[in-house]
């Protein structure tokens, strides 16, 4: 409709005005010429009637019928006429014959004269009424009723008129308190398109259709088109916007308009939510870890909402732990290939000084000792990814002066099917006893691991000589974003690690939180409650894990010793 032209120039909330504008001008107009046409016919109705009830209470009076019945023209009859005329306000009041000529009228030079409008309706009996006819005295309404004699015949009649011009001033006067109601009329409906054209401009923030509709088309472009879950809060942090791969990674139905306070997901993305900006936020969802991060969103310094957009971080966050692993297992190796070189220098200098006695007694050390990797984990643990870990795991301890020892019930004969869920598992609950026994201030500070294979399922306990962990966590331990860490960012590892069990159908969890004394416990977990260092006076916090379907090629021993029979 605006599509060219001075209006198809303007903003559509100015279009919209103008649009509002002309429609509210052209009803008043109508409505304004509606009532003015009714009050004219009202008034000349009006005027009919007020002359029809003049005409017969003459008509009905006996010395107008005595007259009219003996054709007396002038005299009584016509002061009675000009009395009447004059009483009532009418243009005239004319009294005829029943051949119409004229027996009393205003004018008295019409006296004797034939009516100048047609008396052919009234002398056959029948009233005329609101008649709008022009005579000798100019344009009027009137009406007219027969005079009846004795008998009942039609004798004469009697007309009344008034001047058009007295329903003409009463209806210029009507019109002009008509036509202030309707300027009134005419400037509030202007004034409320103006406000209604604000709103709008207000509502849509000033963007035009044609720049809506191309958001819209880039907002599903962008929404189905990307790989990241978008999620966006209004500014009553209800969910306004939303796609597909957001509901997917968070695992939950998201409706538009549901408040978003009252989601099921992860305490960090509800605090994403919160406190925007948020960056590269890891959470945990269903059985997925995303990265979440967040932005206000406002316009012309007005808070607009919250949008979140989501990644799947789970391929990349294996991928980042096996590295990690590999990563731990280098440096292990580093430090014990730079510790063999310190070594092999020391028995060089031996051999060359010819203190063989010395050399001889110092490979003996050397051989008892080991190279600091836990005892028997040549024997009892046949997995390379496990070996590897434990011997990362242990150079790692040592270089924070604390022993970490692989226990002599463990055995795990056969090779792990899932290296990244069982390192993941397993090396999430170590570097949480690694920094709760370095911390602590009980020396000699030591981990104690266990590895049991029940044909598939692996079974494995944690514990260390650290402080325990404390009454109000041992609830929420495993609830991401719990940490004893003063830095941000913390809090994920242990979350991780049980979500990571729990996915394949075992458990995570706290057989005894430690303290002054402590005695195994069975936990809530699907496997039995094994546990390195149990009854050990001061030991720390004992964590027990069962993952099962991640063994193969093993004896069918498992758990009361290396393949013996159970």
């Amino acid at each position: 409709m605006f599509g060219s032209g001075v209006i198809g120039r303007l903003r559509f909330s100015r279009q919209i005005f103008v649009l509002q504008t002309v429609l509210v001008v052209l009803l008043v107009g109508l409505v304004a010429a509606l009532v003015g046409w009714l009050l004219r016919n009202t008034l000349t109705d009006e005027y009919g009637e007020r002359a029809l009830a003049i005409a017969r209470t003459v008509a009905a009076d006996p010395e107008v019928v005595a007259a009219v019945a003996a054709k007396q023209s002038g005299g009584a009859l016509q002061r009675e006429v000009l009395d009447l005329t004059a009483r009532t306000g009418a243009l005239f009041v004319v009294v005829t014959d029943d051949h119409g000529i004229r027996l009393a009228h205003p004018e008295a030079s019409q006296v004797g004269a034939l009516v100048s409008t047609d008396p052919s309706e009234a002398l056959a009996g029948r009233e005329v009424v609101s008649a709008v006819e022009t005579g000798t005295l100019g344009q009027s309404v009137r009406s007219k009723t027969p005079v009846l004699g004795p008998g009942g015949a039609v004798i004469g009649e009697v007309s009344v008129g008034y001047a058009v011009t007295a329903p003409a001033g009463e209806t210029r006067r009507l019109f002009t308190l008509l036509g202030v109601f309707t300027v009134a009329a005419m400037l509030l409906g202007l004034a409320a398109s103006w406000l209604l054209s604000r709103r709008l401009r207000r509502l849509t923030h000033g963007v035009e259709p044609r720049e809506l509709t191309e958001m819209l088309y880039g907002q599903e472009a962008v929404l189905h088109g990307i790989g990241e879950g978008v999620l966006a809060v209004d500014g009553q942090r209800r969910i306004s916007v939303r796609n597909a791969e957001a509901e997917r990674l968070l695992g939950i139905p998201l409706p538009v308009g549901a408040p978003a306070d009252e989601l099921a997901v992860s305490p960090r993305v509800h605090l994403a939510l919160r406190e925007p900006p948020a960056d590269n936020v890891l959470a945990v969802a269903g059985e997925r870890v995303i990265v979440v991060n967040s932005r206000p969103v406002r316009r012309d310094d007005r808070a607009l909402g919250t949008v979140l957009t989501f990644r799947d971080r789970t391929d990349l966050d294996m991928l980042t732990r096996e590295l990690d692993s590999v990563r731990s297992l280098t440096d292990g190796l580093r430090a014990q290939r730079h510790e063999y070189s310190n070594r092999l220098h020391t028995l060089s200098g031996l051999l060359q000084l010819d203190h063989r006695a010395e050399a001889m007694e110092y490979l003996q050390t050397l051989t008892e000792t080991g190279a600091g990797r836990p005892s028997g984990i040549d024997g009892a643990v046949a997995d390379p990814y496990l070996s590897a870990l434990l011997l990362a795991k242990t150079e790692q301890a040592r270089e924070k002066d604390v022993e970490l020892r692989l226990t002599e019930d463990s055995w795990v004969p056969g090779t792990v099917d899932d290296p990244v869920a069982v390192t993941t598992v397993l090396g999430n609950v170590l570097d949480n006893a690694l920094r709760a026994a370095q911390l602590a201030a009980r020396r000699p500070a030591w981990i104690e691991v266990t590895l049991l294979a029940d044909g598939a399922t692996l079974h494995l306990s944690v514990q260390d000589s650290g402080p325990g962990v404390a009454a109000e966590l041992r609830e929420t331990v495993f609830d991401e974003g719990v940490t004893t860490k003063l830095t941000p960012g913390h809090g994920l590892g242990l979350a991780l690690a049980r979500h990571e069990a729990r996915s394949r159908g075992g458990d995570l969890w706290l057989a005894d939180p430690g303290g002054a004394s402590t005695s195994t416990g069975t936990g809530t977990g699907t496997g039995s409650g094994t546990g390195a260092g149990s009854g050990r006076t001061g030991s720390g916090a004992l964590f027990v894990a069962a993952l099962p379907e991640v063994l193969n090629g093993g004896l069918d021993g498992g758990l009361d010793g290396r393949g013996g029979a159970r």
